[in-house]
């Protein structure tokens, strides 16, 4: 009986419509910033290095290369700063999680584009 409330509950709280998207594909997270009274977006593009949890749970971690440094970012899926996910390359991938790509450098964090 609860887990069919707490369902309930968490269903008002997703997104309708959540672009698919997998683990090793490049994407743009357009996420809102407030600065005063000012409300922006900003583009965090990075490859999709893992996923974990289910419903408003859910989370990705996008890495990317910003002045030689590995930047990494936790975002959840249904929050509402998020404004939208954008895949702009999809590549092949034989693994769930992508944290190998942290002991990697230059060309050799290429991942194969997968052909539509």
């Amino acid at each position: 009986m609860s887990q069919e409330l707490m369902k309930k509950v968490e269903q008002t709280y997703l997104k309708p419509e959540v672009d698919f998207f997998e683990i090793g594909d490049t994407v743009e997270v357009h996420t809102k910033i407030l600065e005063g009274q000012k409300e922006r977006i900003q583009k965090f593009i990075g490859t999709v290095i893992a996923k974990s949890g289910s419903g408003t749970r859910e989370m990705f971690v996008v890495r990317r290369i910003v002045a030689g440094e590995g930047v990494e970012k936790k975002f959840p899926v249904h929050s509402p700063q998020i404004a939208k996910i954008e895949v702009t390359r999809r590549s092949v991938v034989r693994r769930a999680k992508l944290y190998y790509l942290r002991d990697r450098v230059g060309k050799a964090t290429r991942l194969r584009e997968r052909r539509v």
